[in-house]
């Protein structure tokens, strides 16, 4: 199986999000040796930072780096919703999204990453384009995704309360370190 992954987010390193990401692929491509994974990875200003895990020495994964400014991907993929990841990475049988953008895929089985519902739950503490980036992205998972990973119970719990998304869809996969 080819699996493609957004880690986009590791360019914001130190946070909880860039965490889970880094451990989550540094564990399947150290323990997965049957699948190709392809990792996306796009930052207009931060360079990926390859010590963040080393995969290099493995020859079934390969890393499509680009300099799209997030608000260009959020205008393509959040709200006009266009133009499938595959144009990018090349076709991929499922497609792992994390915590900003959510593409169209053109066959491709769409999987995301749920952290929380901040934006739904404390839009006061919350700054504003975050908030209406996240509903866009939502929206879309919420229709697209074959699969969820949540952080924890709580999320799932909010997952279904929230956003109305049957359990079955949602799986909790706990950070770990």
């Amino acid at each position: 199986m080819k699996i493609g992954i957004d880690i986009s987010q590791m360019a914001y390193e130190r946070t909880g999000v860039a965490t889970y990401v880094r451990n989550l692929v540094t564990q399947l491509v150290e323990q997965d040796h049957e699948n190709e994974y392809v990792l996306f990875y796009s930052s207009l200003r931060r360079n990926f930072q390859y010590s963040a895990f080393d995969f290099q020495s493995n020859p079934n994964v390969s890393l499509k780096q680009f300099k799209f400014p997030p608000t260009v991907l959020d205008l393509l993929w959040n709200k006009l919703h266009i133009m499938p990841i595959e144009n990018l990475i090349g076709d991929v049988d499922l497609f792992i999204t994390s915590d900003w953008t959510e593409p169209p895929t053109k066959r491709a089985k769409k999987a995301t990453i749920l952290y929380d519902l901040i934006v739904y739950k404390f839009p006061e503490e919350t700054d504003k384009k975050i908030i209406e980036t996240q509903k866009r992205k939502l929206a879309w998972v919420k229709k697209e995704s074959d699969a969820i990973f949540c952080i924890s119970e709580a999320t799932k719990k909010d997952a279904m309360s929230i956003l109305g998304i049957e359990g079955s869809r949602l799986h909790v996969t706990y950070p770990g370190n």
